[in-house]
C-alpha cells in the first residue's frame, strides 16, 4: 500500500519530510542513516534545501546513488555532479559519506564494482540484502524509475543489486540499482512534480500497469507530489 502526499510547497516540504527521517534516526543512536539519492532536475532544489539545514550530521549519513549516466563525474549529465553542486559541497558532506557510481568506467565493470560494494556493506552489517533507510526515486513519463526503463533486461534482474543497462530509446548505457535492493529498503519515497505525470502515477497506484515504477514494493512507499 502506497501513501500519497500532495505538497503545497514541494521543495521545502519534501526536504522537511526527508530531513525528519534522518534526524529521528540520528537521535536514536550512532548508526549511519542510509540514503539513496535520485538524479534529474526534480530533486536538485530539494538537495539544496537539505544542505541549508543545520540539524543533519552528514558524518552519520551514507549516501548512495539509485542510478548514474555513463559519463565522467564532472560531465553536465552526471547525477554525481548535480548532487555535488547542490548538496555535497554546500553541506560540507565528508567524502567518506558518499558512495558514488563510477560512470566514467566501462559500464559492466562499474556496475560490478558497485554491486560488490553494496554486498560488502551488507556482509559487514550481517544483512542478507543491504537495507537503505530511505531510497529516493523519481519517475519518468514512461513510468521508469532509477534507470529501470520499460523493456530492458534490468527489470528482470533478481540476483545483482547494481547492473549496467542499455536503454535503446536513449541509445545509451546507464548504471542502476535493481528491484532486489530497492525493495529491501525500509522506506522509498517518489519525488514527482507537475501535472504531466499524473496519469502515469494514477495507473501505477491502481495496479496492473506495465510501468517499472509499479514494481517498487518496499515495506513503505510514499509518493511526495508537487
Amino acid at each position: 500500500m502506497s501513501d500519497v502526499i500532495q505538497l503545497e510547497d514541494f521543495v521545502e516540504e519534501a526536504a522537511e519530510w526527508i530531513a525528519s527521517r534522518i534526524v529521528a534516526k540520528q537521535a536514536d543512536g550512532f548508526s549511519a542513516f542510509r540514503l539513496s539519492l535520485c538524479g534529474g532536475s526534480t530533486p536538485k532544489p530539494i538537495y539544496a534545501a537539505l544542505a541549508a539545514r543545520d540539524d543533519i550530521d552528514w558524518e552519520r549519513v551514507l549516501l548512495t546513488f539509485g542510478d548514474e549516466r555513463c559519463v565522467p563525474k564532472d560531465h553536465a549529465d552526471s547525477n554525481y555532479r548535480m548532487v555535488k553542486e547542490s548538496l555535497l559541497d554546500p553541506a560540507g558532506v565528508p567524502p567518506g559519506s558518499v558512495m558514488r557510481m563510477t560512470g566514467e568506467m566501462e559500464p559492466a565493470e562499474a556496475a560490478e564494482r558497485y554491486d560488490g560494494q553494496l554486498h560488502k556493506l551488507a556482509q559487514l552489517a550481517g544483512e542478507p540484502v543491504f537495507a537503505h533507510d530511505l531510497v529516493l526515486l523519481g519517475m519518468g513519463d514512461d513510468g521508469h524509475t532509477a534507470s529501470l526503463f520499460p523493456e530492458t533486461e534490468a527489470l528482470t534482474e533478481t540476483e545483482r543489486w547494481a547492473v549496467a543497462t542499455y536503454v535503446p530509446k536513449l541509445d545509451s548505457w546507464r548504471l542502476t540499482l535493481t528491484y532486489p535492493v530497492i525493495n529491501a529498503a525500509r522506506a522509498v519515497a517518489f519525488l514527482v512534480s507537475g501535472e504531466k505525470k499524473r496519469p502515469v502515477i494514477d495507473e501505477v497506484l491502481a495496479g496492473g500497469s506495465p510501468h517499472p515504477a509499479e514494481q517498487v514494493k518496499a515495506a513503505e512507499v510514499t509518493w511526495l507530489l508537487g
